[in-house]
């Protein structure tokens, strides 16, 4: 079984933060995104990995290579022009003839890989599609299914009290298992999508096609600002059950600094008096006397001056705060942003 990563888009809902970084390896807790997914394929058996790429493709394979440092082997495959979600399966893995595990490139999770993959096998399925629960379907594509775990329809994005929705809260979580006769179902060099084409076609062709429902697991779609830095919290909290012991470096701290549930990047320098608590910093930060991070991400290389406060909110690279300036929550710093002393954002 092999495994293909759809990282081609541009990241358009995350922006200020991918404009120069794409957003297959935008940091997470100080790693590239995509090396949670590369290491959940890993775990589940599959060392042979695609990326299907779009945007800024070669920022992607220099940080990736060929994925020796993570026990697998990447390929990369970049759209001539962008083919939608099942399209760019088709044309990276479309003449395959074995099943394909199929991840879409902005969602975090702890799902049990394996036991989706061994149900597929018992059901002999030839689509599987993982499901996570969600309070508030409405933003999603809902997947209603049958007594036996086979797929119903498919309700793109219900509104309240929509027909046939009932307390049905299962979602469409980015995670398929193919096997070739569902690939053969992708129209060759074509724009298309699972949602729309594959998946309606699939259910009308009564090809066997079952949801894997992720319970008591984590899942996020990382696509947004607020959910971007909502993963780094949960992680932070313990709310998603991934393992943070080895991202802990020792940066230059002042004995009189205050470090609370954070992690702090290497060459990172820390000066007296400041309060770091449940953020994360990146490679290289400087934090001046007297300044206070709180539930917030700094990317690498940024200042915080003395005095200034940065809380709920995301910095990106080599950004500088001034002295006794205060960043407020919900507040996203592109690349390189500069805040004047004494300023309020």
């Amino acid at each position: 079984m092999r495994a293909l990563i759809l990282a081609g888009g541009k990241g358009t809902r995350l922006r200020p933060l991918t404009v120069y970084t794409p957003k297959p390896i935008v940091p997470l807790l100080n790693r590239p995104f995509l090396i949670y997914q590369i290491e959940l394929l890993k775990a589940a058996g599959i060392t042979d990995v695609t990326l299907s790429l779009g945007y800024q493709p070669d920022k992607i394979e220099d940080v990736l290579g060929d994925g020796s440092d993570f026990g697998v082997k990447l390929r990369f495959a970049t759209e001539p022009s962008p083919l939608g979600t099942s399209g760019a399966v088709g044309y990276s893995v479309g003449d395959s003839n074995e099943a394909v595990v199929v991840l879409n490139g902005d969602i975090l999770t702890d799902i049990d890989l394996l036991g989706m993959i061994d149900l597929h096998a018992e059901r002999k399925d030839s689509i599987t599609i993982a499901l996570a629960e969600v309070e508030d379907p409405s933003r999603y594509g809902l997947v209603k299914l049958n007594d036996d775990g086979s797929v119903n329809r498919f309700i793109e994005k219900p509104k309240d009290g929509a027909e046939g929705v009932g307390s049905v809260n299962t979602i469409n979580a980015g995670i398929y298992i193919l096997e070739p006769d569902a690939l053969r179902l992708i129209a060759k060099g074509k724009a298309s999508s699972f949602e729309y084409d594959v998946f309606p076609t699939a259910l009308e062709r009564k090809l066997p096609f079952s949801g894997y429902v992720m319970s008591d697991r984590y899942w996020k779609d990382i696509g947004t600002p607020s959910a971007y830095l909502a993963a780094h919290l949960d992680i932070l909290s313990g709310r998603a059950r991934f393992d943070i012991e080895g991202l802990h470096r020792n940066p230059e701290t002042s004995p009189t600094a205050f470090i609370e549930n954070s992690i702090v990047g290497d060459g990172c320098v820390i000066k007296p008096n400041s309060k770091i608590i449940n953020s994360v910093l990146g490679p290289g930060v400087q934090v001046e006397e007297k300044a206070v991070i709180e539930d917030s991400v700094l990317w690498a290389h940024s200042r915080i001056s003395t005095l200034a406060k940065v809380r709920g909110s995301i910095v990106a690279k080599g950004c500088h705060i001034g002295r006794d300036a205060e960043l407020r929550p919900g507040t996203v710093l592109g690349d390189k942003a500069m805040v004047p002393d004494y300023s309020v954002v």
